[in-house]
Parts: C-alpha cells; structure tokens; sequence
C-alpha cells in the first residue's frame, strides 16, 4: 500500500515528504517512486530557456522539471533549486556554488568538475551521481549518494554529518554506501556518524577529519590518510586498511575485525 501511494505522490507533495519524521527516517525516497512519470525524466525548459532566465537575474529554478537537460558550464552560483528534479541532467563544469538543492533530485546526473562550494544539499537524492573531480569544499551534504562516482572530488571543510538538531524525526546525514571515494579529499570534514558502508576509498585524505561514530563496514581505506582524524567508534568490521594505519583507529570500533594490507 505504501509503495503504491508514494508513486502518486506529486513532486511537491513528496518534497514535504522528505522532510516529514516518516521520510527523515527512511531517507532513502526511491523505493515506491515512479520515476517514469515526466515530472522525474522530462523537462519543462530547456538550456535555452535556463540561460534566458539567468541572464533575466532569475535565479529561483524551485520544483523545476530539469531532467536530462545539458546545463554543462552554465553558471548557476547562488541558485535556488530545492526540489528540483535533475535527473540524467549534465551538468559538467557547471558553477553551483551556493546553490541550494535541498529535496533536490540528481539521480545519475553528470557533475564532472562542477563546482559546488558553500552548497547546501540537504535530503537530496543524488545516488549514482558521477561528480569526480567536483568541488564541495565548504558545502552541506546532508543526502544519499550511494553508489556515486566522486573520485577525486573535493569535501575539504565540508559538513557531512548527521543533523543532530532532528533527532526526534529520525537520522538525517550523508549516505555514501559504495561510493567511489578513490583520491578524494576530506581534509577537515565533518564526516560524523555518516554511511560510509563499503566505499572505495583508496588514496583518499581525510586528514583532520571528524569520523565518529561513522560506519564503514566493508570499506577500503587503503592507502588512505588519517592524519590527526578523530576515528572514536568509527565501525571498521571487514574494511580493508594499511596495517601501518592501525595507530589512527586505537579508539575505532570492531578494528580487530579489519582486513590489513
């Protein structure tokens, strides 16, 4: 009954829904959606029309049907796009610093070397996201990015943690479940009880960073950097680890469980 109210929820409808305490718990919204139905694999504008509008000094794109659109380069900085639908979209290259994509949709959507500083990305859904090389130094990442490419990426000062104010609504924070972490930069990013299940994160730097209470069960780490990283209850059962690494996970959880290369 569920799965089938929520594939005739309108992309309104389901936007406040992400948000009520039953979604914040589930947080992952795609079981039960249709994405079929135009409002999550069609446009109503196209690039043309999305240049119009910006060199107009409109920047407001809230609840608009983006998908698979080629919006690669645009300039988007600043940008008001909750709850909008990007799906498929290309936006490579593209600016999208400050931009707010809170609810927003970006399921395998092509943000290849964008960048994203300052944005604010909260509930949105961006599994299988390709982003290598994307820039979300400084953003707020509160979404589900499972199974996302972000190789080389930077989360540099980023907030990626759960969002403790929301605890009676359910556990809101990033989810990187499989993601392609590999040579990405974490220096000094707040990672705090993330979903970090299964990663590849070889060669990846989290100096500085803040892992607690993060689980990454089954994750590769090696040849990943820890530098002064607070690892306290960070889960390592079956992730793969440098064995000259085991000096930074002292106080990390099921670390007698890890895999030592």
């Amino acid at each position: 009954m569920k799965r089938r109210l929520l594939a005739r929820v309108a992309p309104a409808a389901l936007a406040a829904l992400l948000l009520s305490p039953a979604g914040l718990r589930a947080q992952d919204m795609l079981q039960g959606v249709d994405l079929s139905q135009p409002a999550y694999s069609q446009a109503e504008m196209s690039r043309a029309e999305v240049e119009g509008a910006l060199k107009s000094g409109t920047r407001d794109f809230s609840g608009k049907s983006l998908n698979g659109l080629d919006l690669s380069g645009l300039d988007l900085s600043g940008a008001n796009l909750r709850a909008a639908r990007l799906n498929k979209a290309r936006l490579a290259g593209a600016v999208l610093d400050g931009a707010i994509l809170d609810q927003a949709w970006l399921l395998h959507a092509d943000l290849t070397g964008a960048s994203l500083k300052g944005a604010h990305a909260f509930s949105a859904q961006m599994q299988k996201m390709i982003a290598d090389g994307a820039d979300f130094t400084g953003a707020r990442v509160a979404g589900d990015l499972s199974g996302a490419s972000l190789r080389g990426a930077k989360f540099n000062d980023a907030n990626l943690s759960a969002d403790m104010k929301n605890q009676s609504m359910g556990l809101m924070r990033a989810v990187l479940r499989s993601a392609i972490l590999e040579g990405a930069q974490f220096r000094s990013a707040n990672l705090m009880s993330a979903d970090m299940r299964f990663v590849r994160a070889s060669g990846a730097d989290f100096s500085r960073a803040n892992l607690m209470n993060a689980d990454a069960s089954g994750a590769d780490f090696t040849g990943a950097t820890f530098t002064s990283a607070m690892t306290k209850d960070l889960d390592l059962d079956s992730a793969r680890i440098d064995a000259s690494a085991d000096s930074a996970f002292e106080r990390a959880q099921h670390l007698d469980r890890a895999r030592r290369r």
